[in-house]
């Protein structure tokens, strides 16, 4: 058995481990779609979730490895998160509206200002 079929077995099982224990469902997601990220932040001693949401400009399909990086503008910065999809400090994932587009990375959006960076909404897929 080679090395590469040992890490994969053994990450397949982690996936399955997750699903099953794990009340946290993660939606199909792609790359465009609008999400709301709640991250689990921790200060002092109390716990919180708070909200991220902007759009899905990449995926990284890797098993347990999977991330996605999601934009938004805020006081007219663009801010980028990378989030691990299957890591405890992930509260949930919440599908806001789905995103028509072309390509598999929306990069050229970081050069852009304003409404030129609004993705067209997509109807063929739910929600």
């Amino acid at each position: 058995m080679k090395a590469q079929e040992i890490i994969s077995s053994i990450e397949a099982e982690e996936i399955e481990k997750l699903k099953q224990n794990s009340k946290k469902k993660i939606p199909l997601l792609y790359v465009g779609d609008t999400v709301k990220v709640g991250v689990k932040i921790i200060e002092g001693g109390k716990e919180r979730v708070q909200p991220y949401e902007g759009t899905i400009i990449a995926m990284r399909n890797g098993g347990i490895n999977e991330t996605i990086t999601v934009r938004r503008v805020f006081q007219g910065v663009g801010v980028e998160r990378v989030f691990l999809l299957h890591s405890p400090r992930i509260a949930n994932i919440k599908l806001i509206r789905r995103g028509k587009v072309r390509r598999a990375k929306l990069y050229y959006l970081r050069g852009r200002v304003g409404k030129a960076t609004r993705v067209k909404q997509r109807f063929d897929r739910s929600l």
